[in-house]
């Protein structure tokens, strides 16, 4: 039986069979004993994407006390829940997403985990737990971001939409650049990519 570790765009985590290409964590413990969630999704708001190996290291996931180990279809999927690169074990990357954090913002140097972590929280759930998203036309977003197009996620990739699921993307769809959409990846992530530095995808999306 899968454990209740898979994370979808939308944030939901929820118990399917795929794995993913990337490991995450939402800072600490949210799982029983019996590995089993609490019903709060997260024990603060440091929710990070990591590599799934690092240094070797290797030991059953959702052990008693310890953090709860989540999987992610694969970066694009990561950023639309809200999670932004872990500076211990993608520290490269995520050093970059700071330094663009700034940028955007007009200000030099790297911006600082606390405050990129407390703005990610605000733009990724509401004080219900609730998903957050705006909207927007569709040709005013980069290629790299989360959208729901009839009520399902898919990625924009490409000038065209794919259907996302847990095992990879679906074949692409053309959409009108005028058509108003529902923004899954956070506004913060959104301005870092059209910036430049888009999230890693899985490899169905080059293949759709």
């Amino acid at each position: 039986m899968p454990l209740q570790n898979r994370v979808s765009p939308e944030g939901d985590v929820v118990a399917v069979a795929a794995r993913g290409t990337l490991f995450g964590v939402r800072g600490g413990c949210f799982h029983r004993p019996d590995k089993t969630l609490l019903p709060r999704h997260f024990a603060t708001n440091n929710w990070i994407c990591c590599r799934l190996q690092f240094k070797g290291r290797r030991r059953a996931l959702m052990q008693p006390g310890l953090y709860t180990e989540l999987f992610f279809l694969d970066e694009a999927t990561a950023w639309a829940a809200g999670h932004r690169p872990c500076f211990e074990c993608r520290r490269e990357d995520a050093v970059r997403y700071a330094m663009v954090w700034n940028l955007v913002q007009g200000r030099a140097g790297r911006a600082r985990a606390p405050e990129m972590d407390a703005r990610l929280h605000s733009e990724r759930i509401d004080g219900q737990g609730r998903k957050v998203t705006f909207r927007a036309r569709l040709g005013a977003l980069p290629d790299g971001v989360m959208v729901r197009w009839r009520g399902a996620p898919v990625l924009l990739h490409r000038g065209r939409l794919l259907p996302w699921s847990f095992e990879g993307y679906g074949a692409g769809i053309a959409v009108d650049d005028d058509a108003d959409v529902e923004v899954l990846t956070p506004p913060s992530t959104v301005e870092i990519i059209r910036a430049g530095y888009g999230p890693m995808r899985h490899a169905s999306a080059d293949q759709a």
